[in-house]
């Protein structure tokens, strides 16, 4: 742990690792939720959404690398026990007990806008922390958030003209 740059943080660290903590959870769950729909998933433009799904799964564990590190360069501990991440969670867990692909992409959506609200929020606390490592880093998660819902957004619509469907 870096005590000069925990130094010069203005505001409550624990809070913020509180906050990323939380964070790390609703990551753990989204890679857990991307990655079981990519292999559950069945009906229409199948192979694209389950390609995507899998990259989505692969950009969360990177975002839940990004802060479990963050969490103990601030002196903190990420969530050590599984069982946890349910009760930590801000956004929770969509079991895909329906595996159609407008089901999964809807679910994956919903994920999504949960966890840019999060971000959002997030940084919203940070202004005037004087923590820019955090800021920058949150920031770059709440990019590849938005991606992942257009990204989605888009895979709905093409399913949607395809089926004729309505959400």
């Amino acid at each position: 742990m870096g005590t000069k740059a925990i130094d010069i943080i203005k505001g409550n660290v624990k809070e913020l690792i509180d906050l990323l903590n939380k964070a790390l959870a609703d990551e753990w769950l989204a890679v857990y939720q991307y990655w079981v729909g990519a292999y559950i998933i069945k009906g229409p433009m199948r192979p694209e959404i389950e390609t995507e799904l899998k990259e989505h799964a692969k950009e969360e564990l990177e975002h839940a690398e990004m802060l479990a590190e963050r969490i103990i360069q601030l002196g903190g501990e990420p969530i050590l026990n599984p069982e946890d991440l349910g009760k930590f969670s801000n956004c929770g867990y969509e079991t895909p007990n329906k595996p159609d692909t407008k089901t999964i992409l809807a679910q994956n959506i919903k994920g999504e806008q949960c966890a840019i609200g999060v971000y959002n929020t997030i940084l919203e606390k940070l202004k005037g922390m004087n923590d820019a490592i955090t800021y920058n880093m949150i920031r770059k998660i709440m990019q590849d958030e938005v991606k992942h819902e257009q990204e989605l957004q888009d895979l709905q619509e093409d399913l949607e003209l395809m089926c004729n469907c309505k959400k």
